[in-house]
């Protein structure tokens, strides 16, 4: 048992009032997974409401653990379908990032350690620019980084629940988050004539590794 503890057991037996209460507490992480694993928040939403339906589904094979964690593989799961559907799909309906015209996704990845751009307007504006690329950065990574990094960086799980999340083991989960991490930041730093100058990486940047254990 999790932390949502009575809320799970009175869904696993059939309250639809309890599941809901779930969802509320979910909706925005999950959809924002969803977001960042599809790149727009279109394809995201409907991710994310599959990932629900199936977790409601599929309530009663949950063994025990980390309810999150489950719920988050399912919504993977999910944003992989999607994917795939997409591929499919003529790509003129997408911009050159693998998002929908207009579509905004909120907080760049912690561990590329970018300063501070303020507040205001222009703050605003400077995010805005850094977490567009970011955010086709991650597209670029193949779909196992991409979740291993936006699970630690974005929702700062640990390995041990990214591990748990993903059905792998910590030193796959170590090695995904690395390779993720240096790719995304040799992306950055291929594309950083689109970054405003003061976020712009260098060579030395590019290499440094995190620091966790």
């Amino acid at each position: 048992m999790d932390e949502d503890g009575a809320t799970l057991t009175a869904a696993r037996a059939g309250d639809t009032a309890a599941f809901n209460r779930l969802v509320l507490r979910y909706q925005d992480a999950v959809y924002t997974l969803c977001v960042r694993l599809t790149g727009n928040a279109e394809d995201g939403a409907d991710a994310a409401q599959e990932a629900f339906l199936a977790a409601y589904r599929h309530l009663g094979s949950f063994r025990g653990g980390i309810f999150r964690s489950w719920l988050f593989r399912i919504a993977a799961n999910c944003c992989y379908d999607a994917l795939r559907v997409r591929r499919r799909r003529p790509a003129d309906s997408l911009d050159g990032t693998g998002r929908r015209p207009g579509v905004e996704v909120e907080a760049a990845t912690p561990a590329l350690e970018l300063p501070d751009p303020g507040t205001g307007p222009e703050g605003a504006a400077l995010r805005r620019e850094v977490e567009d690329l970011i955010q086709a950065g991650l597209l670029e990574l193949p779909e196992d980084q991409r979740l291993a990094v936006v699970l630690c960086d974005l929702y700062e799980f640990d390995y041990a629940a990214i591990a748990a999340t993903t059905g792998v083991e910590l030193g796959t989960v170590k090695s995904r988050i690395n390779r993720g991490r240096r790719r995304l930041r040799d992306y950055l730093l291929e594309h950083r004539e689109l970054l405003p100058s003061r976020y712009r990486l260098t060579e030395r940047a590019s290499s440094t590794d995190d620091p966790r254990p």
